[in-house]
């Protein structure tokens, strides 16, 4: 079994930004792809941004192009997304997300991030 813990949610003011981190551990034989995905009150569960784990290619929604990065470490079997430049918007539950090469996903319990004055 694969286990994601994530941390560094909060309340932010708009304007400012927040650095999330996900750490896999367990039963990690091969690890695909990382990433976060999101979910505001009353929506669907939207993809932020993943990272491919061997050759770190990276995709952003578009709403947070310019803003969020992806970014991971190997070594720790951590995948981080700096968040920059927050909008009232982006307040969400923030959800960690692997996919192995055997195409099993996993998903973190989720943290809360708020961004409001």
């Amino acid at each position: 079994q694969v286990q994601l813990v994530e941390s560094g949610g909060g309340l932010v003011q708009p304007g400012g930004s927040l650095r999330l981190s996900c750490a896999a551990s367990g039963s990690i034989f091969s690890i695909y792809r990382m990433g976060w995905f999101r979910q505001a009150p009353g929506k669907e569960r939207d993809i932020v941004a993943t990272i491919s784990w061997s050759g770190g290619t990276t995709y952003y929604a578009d709403s947070v192009k310019g803003r969020f990065t992806i970014s991971r470490d190997n070594a720790k079997n951590t995948v981080y997304l700096q968040m920059n430049s927050l909008k009232p918007e982006d307040t969400a539950v923030y959800y960690c997300y692997l996919l192995t090469l055997s195409r099993h996903d996993f998903w973190g319990q989720g943290t809360q991030v708020t961004v409001s004055s």
